[in-house]
């Protein structure tokens, strides 16, 4: 059981007891976050970025890190989210292992690792989590809130659920609901992990640890992540060069098998099992429908900003663009002034990630006319 904490990362001590929306409290719990640019004196250029499920809070370097960020493109100065103007602070989820609270962390009552004593975790006790964070910092009002992926969800949670927390919202890749796909994907994923016999109920350690399982939900996550036609382009049947032993028979033979497998295996140890099993599953939980009496256009109109962008990629096939077009008519009904885009990127659900020419461009106009 490890915790993966960049070296750059600060914290923010949770209410204690904090209480979780599916039942049950954490006892001196925190949050880890990361900042870059200058408060200004009004307090009111701060930007608050809520990421997917396993992104720690290190989105990009700055003074306490220099080592690149997940999100290193699009955040600095003179970059779309430009730091000479704004304040931004990202925070990693509650219930993961990257420094915020989750069931890797030591249980205060026993002094051993959670694990799946750890409370339900839903997106909204993630969006709680940062909220907590922003008015910790002295932010009574964010400029905006961006989420992607599963961090739109939990954006769109926190506006919920903290009305006034921000004047306006940037939902990339995100949705307000689970769609059944990703529901059954991420069933697929969590499957995997628990029939690793080394899973072992979540009694595992680093030397039972449940590898296979691990090696195999990411390797469904990542096939979800591009689209049929970025796979195309950039393996098409191309065969290893290498024979296969004979004793190995149905090995890899393809280079997109070597690329899945390679991907896999750098991932499977910086990411805890258990975090991973509970973040999944919350994101199935989630559906805004909660807050509209059953209906997520509904749901959507309860929150209030006054400005909004949601943007996808049109061969997104985990969030589809249609969920971001959701997000955008429902804000509206609200009374957001919102603007839709859907993107022609090749690369999926992973486009926000790589494609910048595209995604960048769409960022930086709407935070330009804030």
């Amino acid at each position: 059981m490890t915790e993966f904490i960049p070296p750059g990362t600060r914290y923010v001590d949770l209410p204690s007891p904090f209480p979780m929306k599916r039942g049950g409290q954490l006892l001196h719990a925190r949050v880890a976050y990361e900042t870059w640019g200058t408060l200004d004196a009004a307090r009111g250029n701060a930007i608050l970025i809520v990421t997917g499920l396993s992104p720690d809070a290190h989105a990009a370097a700055n003074e306490a890190d220099a080592t690149p960020g997940w999100w290193e493109a699009m955040l600095g100065p003179g970059k779309p989210i430009d730091t000479r103007r704004w304040f931004v602070v990202c925070v990693n989820s509650l219930g993961s292992c990257k420094g915020s609270t989750g069931p890797a962390s030591i249980d205060p009552a026993t002094g051993t690792p959670y694990r799946l004593r750890f409370p339900d975790v839903s997106i909204e006790d993630v969006a709680d989590g940062a909220a907590h964070v922003v008015r910790a910092l002295g932010i009574e009002r964010l400029a905006c809130v961006i989420g992607n992926s599963m961090g739109g969800m939990t954006a769109l949670a926190l506006l919920a659920r903290h009305p006034g927390i921000a004047r306006s919202h940037i939902n990339i890749s995100g949705s307000a609901r689970a769609l059944p796909f990703s529901i059954a994907v991420r069933s697929l994923q969590r499957e995997a992990i628990r029939l690793d016999p080394n899973w072992n109920g979540g009694e595992y350690d680093e030397s039972t640890y449940p590898e296979s399982g691990m090696r195999i939900a990411r390797k469904l996550g990542v096939i979800t992540y591009r689209s049929a036609l970025e796979w195309d382009g950039r393996f098409g049947r191309v065969r290893l060069d290498s024979d296969r032993p004979d004793e190995e028979p149905f090995g890899l033979e393809f280079e997109v098998e070597s690329y899945l497998e390679g991907h896999a295996r750098r991932f499977v140890r910086r990411y805890d099992p258990n975090c991973y099993l509970y973040l999944s599953r919350s994101m199935d939980w989630f559906d805004l429908a909660e807050y509209g009496g059953g209906d997520v256009l509904a749901g959507l109109a309860t929150i209030r900003v006054e400005r909004a962008l949601a943007v996808g990629a049109r061969t997104d096939i985990l969030f589809p663009v249609e969920q971001q077009e959701e997000v955008a008519e429902g804000l509206a009904l609200g009374g957001a002034e919102v603007r839709f885009m859907g993107l022609e990127s090749p690369q999926g659900h992973d486009a926000f990630l790589v494609d910048i020419a595209r995604f960048g461009p769409a960022v930086q106009g709407f935070l330009d006319a804030l």
